[in-house]
């Protein structure tokens, strides 16, 4: 290591005055004769030692630290030298251990869930003995197979399967999938006058991988001759160069491949039989919310590793990122956390600190969190897995594996700063420099990413006018619509039922009130499924803002379901937006378009200097352009526009009418009631007339817009002790495995029931009940042989979501065998000191002798169910000698009652059978739980 200072020292030392010199791995290798890994490896120590510095660029440059930024013939100081140099502190939201280098996989974010099953086949596949086997990595684009490449690759050395001076050697067979030829040249090299041109022998990636390992990127693209020559490689380790006709060469070579595609269909069958392990990797989306809020961290740390400063951003900020990912996976959310640290950093470039807030976001990224509102059990679960602010403080990389496919080959926030200093000095205004910077910013991003068909703008643009939580409403209203009426709904289903909403919303809170006209009333009952669906609908809206809804607006609901569901779009009235100015119109109407996707709106621009015959003509043109046979509406900034209304209708025959003082919101309103169907030009007028804009709830008291108790579910057993703590704890699990921390389950004796309740009811929020007995809640209930019989997961899924589906469920029904298989199963599951296989015909033998002598139908399944699971309970606390307590009182109550001996007989029948003794406190609990059945 020292060897390599003095080399570069020296270097520096003979050239003082011009470009700083610089050194780099390749040059280090071969001037001092070591091995180019061991180069890396010293340098890079080097630069934690403080002795060097690198730059991000490739090749990577290494300079003295005291050169490492000199720019010595620029005029202007770098945007760096404003500052203090900072001393680089230890993280304190992200705590990274040691990892040891053979666990290199340890450290990949979602290696113990989403990513388990990859690591644990890639570990087998490079440790197979002898000499590995040779596998397979697919998954979409963007979702880290590159990486995943990498990772093998380093945990083969850390582990001595490979030479540790070995390198990677990837080769991309896209670039040569149309020319067999010279791919086979490429791939195993060629012999001196092979072709014309080739004027000596060449080696070819199989050669430089032997004893190494060869990645395949784009496997798929590699033609069927291809394929063969590689299958004939792996079967037999031998190859000949093209032109070669002598013996032929030998290798040994571990090859990985990666693609997109599926490999059945895109790959020769004889080739993908030879490749024995397939890696899935998972797309962004199926990755749990935490594995997607750790992939945020991590690429937000080398951002702030990069610049040496604390980023921190605001909830909402991190949402969008993790909302605006689709088809490009992480590649995609690492280029928006570029984007996005970048657009920060430009904003707060000369603080100490860079708070990104939702502001700062590009509005294409911004709109992932409209699209994150899309999907309730990812928004749900992120909710439980970020803080108000994400604090990221500048770090060194915990685990160096190689940089991926993503990776910008230049420092961008030099770009940004050193350009910023440069147009400052020329005397350009901040907000000059910013508008020109962040245009820079996106060609340079955009260009590097453009391969990889990523896009950093959306058209998403609702939560500018509509409170989120209407839109999280209308998502679920969406959901209920196309569950009952199909999908045959416009794209704009959510973005013109949020608008609906809002706008009645916004009239409650003024207090006005609108009926309906016998027009309505009578289009509507054409439409009997439509009109029951809007009924419901206008339920739902009360009980999620917990306020009264009017009937009139069921008419109106049912109007928009209609129309919405329509596919026709003739005979809608036009909307034409005329303002002064040179593009006061058109931004108005683009953002319309781009949130109800329609074409019956036009602008009109008028720059001031522009004469008002022409400014008529342009109007009267734009009026004809998007009249469809039922009006047009015409919306002016001022009033002396509106002097053309009579003119227009004149010479075009139109019916035209005119509203001033337009503003984003009117026309929004304006577009979204013009499509609606049946709607005359005359109503939407008046309707505008009294127009005040998008409800935002702030004047809805808080308490009727959120319940803010924490949520509850019920698990009620006749103790509370018993089968309600085996639910509970089924109910943990789920939650705990979904990190959801605001639902508390609460176990609950059947016995006190009535008197805990209205207690509970005071302090809880009642999400569900399930058990014994159902406690007559507005919340749904889940009988018990419902619940055990249902994935716990999904059925969560369901309460926290869509509660409705859960209230529809009705008791199952089984027969005699499949409830000896239902209990069997949840005792196997569950008891950790019973032998269920013993224990279950016993049980079943106590339980029937019960129902009989209480003349219980023998179809009561349910109380069989409940019954028996209960007395499984009772014999685990006997064996364990931890029975359940009650009072003196509801002993003696006990013993007063007249059923007491028949239970007692059977009772002591299976203690002889189980050779246990149980207490009179557990007879209580089964008494109450018989004496229930029997009053219901």
């Amino acid at each position: 290591m020292e060897k390599i200072y003095q080399y570069t020292a020296q270097k520096s030392a003979t050239n003082p005055h011009s470009e700083p010199s610089a050194v780099t791995t390749k040059e280090i290798s071969q001037a001092l004769a070591i091995q180019r890994s061991n180069a890396s490896k010293d340098l890079n120590q080097l630069v934690r030692d403080g002795k060097l510095t690198k730059t991000d660029s490739r090749p990577v440059k290494y300079f003295l630290s005291q050169e490492a930024y000199e720019e010595a013939d620029k005029y202007v100081e770098s945007y760096k030298q404003e500052r203090a140099p900072r001393k680089k502190q230890q993280p304190q939201h992200i705590q990274t251990s040691f990892v040891s280098r053979e666990d290199i996989f340890s450290n990949i974010i979602g290696i113990n869930g989403s990513m388990k099953n990859a690591g644990e086949q890639a570990k087998a596949a490079i440790l197979y003995p002898p000499k590995g086997l040779n596998c397979l990595i697919t998954g979409p684009t963007g979702s880290g197979k590159t990486y995943f490449a990498h990772a093998m690759f380093q945990f083969a050395k850390a582990n001595e399967v490979i030479s540790a001076d070995k390198e990677l050697i990837v080769f991309n067979c896209a670039d040569y999938a149309n020319n067999p030829e010279l791919l086979m040249s490429h791939l195993f090299g060629y012999a001196k006058g092979a072709f014309t041109g080739a004027d000596e022998e060449k080696t070819g990636v199989i050669d430089q991988a032997d004893h190494s390992m060869l990645f395949l990127d784009e496997i798929h693209r590699l033609p069927p001759e291809g394929q063969e020559m590689i299958f004939y490689f792996m079967d037999h380790g031998t190859y000949s160069r093209l032109g070669e006709t002598g013996k032929p060469h030998a290798a040994e070579v571990r090859i990985i491949g990666a693609t997109t595609e599926d490999p059945n269909s895109s790959l020769l069958d004889t080739f993908v039989r030879r490749i024995p392990i397939n890696i899935q990797l998972p797309s962004f989306a199926s990755r749990p919310a935490f594995e997607k809020v750790d992939l945020v961290k991590v690429m937000v740390s080398h951002e702030a590793h990069r610049i040496q400063r604390t980023i921190s951003l605001t909830e909402d900020v991190v949402k969008a990122l993790i909302g605006s990912v689709s088809y490009g996976n992480i590649g995609q959310l690492k280029s928006n956390v570029q984007l996005v640290c970048a657009r920060g950093f430009l904003n707060h470039m000369h603080e100490e600190q860079i708070d990104i807030t939702i502001e700062d976001v590009p509005e294409g990224i911004r709109s992932g969190l409209i699209l994150l509102a899309d999907n309730r059990g990812t928004s749900n679960e992120l909710s439980q897995n970020l803080e108000s602010k994400l604090v990221i403080q500048p770090n060194e990389d915990s685990l160096n594996i190689q940089a991926d496919s993503y990776e910008l080959p230049y420092n961008l926030y030099d770009i940004i700063g050193d350009k910023a200093e440069l147009l400052k000095a020329d005397g350009i205004d901040q907000e000059t420099i910013n508008h020109f910077i962040s245009t820079d910013i996106n060609v340079h991003l955009k260009s590097f990413y453009k391969d990889h068909g990523f896009s950093f703008y959306a058209d998403n643009k609702l939560s500018e006018f509509v409170d989120r939580k209407i839109i999280e409403l209308t998502n679920r209203i969406y959901s209920m619509v196309t569950e009952r009426l199909g999908n045959d709904f416009q794209s704009n289903f959510v973005y013109a039922m949020s608008l609906h909403i809002s706008s009645f919303l916004k009239k409650l809170q003024l207090g006005e009130k609108r009926e309906v006209n016998d027009n309505i009333r009578e289009m509507v009952t054409a439409y009997p499924e439509e009109l029951k669906l809007a009924q419901e609908i206008q339920q739902y809206i009360g009980e999620w803002f917990n306020i009264i809804i009017p009937e009139s607006e069921i008419y109106y609901l049912a109007v928009l379901l209609v129309s919405l569901r329509s596919a026709s779009q003739v005979g809608r009235i036009g909307v034409v937006v005329g303002a002064h100015g040179n593009s006061t119109a058109t931004s108005m109407v683009d953002v319309v378009k781009q949130l109800l996707d329609v074409d019956q709106v036009t602008a009109v621009d008028m720059p001031l200097d522009m004469p008002p015959k022409i400014a008529f003509e342009k109007l009267k043109q734009a009026v004809l352009s998007v009249h469809e046979g039922s009006g047009v509406l015409l919306l002016v900034d001022m009033g002396s526009l509106a002097t053309f209304n009579e003119k227009i209708q004149r010479e075009t025959g139109v019916f035209v009418r005119t509203i001033d003082m337009v503003t984003t919101p009117l026309v929004l309103e304006s577009v979204r009631k013009a499509s609606v169907f049946g709607t005359s030009l005359d109503d939407l007028y008046e309707s505008l007339k009294h127009f005040h804009g998008y409800s935002t709830l702030e004047s809805l008291p808080a308490a009727l817009t959120e319940n803010h108790l924490p949520k509850a579910i019920l698990a009620i057993c006749a103790s509370g002790e018993g089968t309600a703590v085996h639910i509970k704890n089924m109910i943990q699990t789920t939650l705990d495995k979904k990190r959801i921390k605001d639902v508390e389950v609460l176990t609950v004796s059947a016995v006190d029931l009535s008197q805990l309740l209205p207690e509970i009811q005071k302090h809880y929020q009642v999400i569900a009940a399930t058990g014994v007995v159902d406690p007559q809640l507005a919340a749904p209930f889940i009988t018990l042989e419902n619940f055990i019989t249902q994935n716990t997961d999904e059925l969560i899924d369901q309460l926290l979501l869509n509660h409705q589906e859960v209230e529809t469920k009705e008791p199952l029904v089984f027969d005699e065998s499949e409830t000896r298989e239902v209990c069997l199963n949840y005792l196997e599951k569950n008891f950790t000191f019973l032998n269920p296989q013993k224990l279950i015909d016993p049980l079943l033998q106590f339980t029937e002798e019960v129902m009989n002598n209480w003349q219980i139908a023998s179809e009561e399944q349910g109380f069989r169910i409940n019954f028996l699971l209960h007395a499984a309970g009772m014999v685990e606390r006997a064996a364990l000698q931890q029975p359940l307590s009650t009072s003196e009182e509801e002993k003696q109550k006990l013993l007063n009652d007249p059923d007491y001996e028949s239970l007692h007989i059977q009772v002591l029948s299976l203690s002889r059978v189980l050779n246990l003794t149980f207490p009179i406190t557990e007879e209580v609990y089964l008494l109450a739980l018989i004496n229930h059945q029997i009053v219901d």
